[in-house]
């Protein structure tokens, strides 16, 4: 059963509370997903490190209930 966007969003956040978190269903079927999140958690870390936050936010999810997800992440400019 694919993840709710909301599911996705909810679980980020309790991770990195700050975020500011923009998701796209991007074939419609709700499995694949391209997620925008911008947090001050992300400050000083290499984009892998970032990736590496939100992959474990989503608790082992991905490649599961969330058969796919494009990130994309940054901290916020000054």
């Amino acid at each position: 059963m694919p993840m709710e966007p909301g599911e996705i969003e909810r679980l980020i956040k309790e991770a990195l509370p700050d975020a500011q978190v923009a998701l796209e269903d991007l074939v419609g079927d709700g499995d694949h997903w391209s997620a925008t999140i911008v947090s001050g958690a992300f400050e000083g870390k290499t984009r892998v490190q970032q990736h590496q936050l939100v992959y474990k936010a989503l608790q082992g999810r991905v490649g599961g209930e969330l058969h796919a997800l494009a990130l994309q992440t940054s901290a916020p400019k000054s």
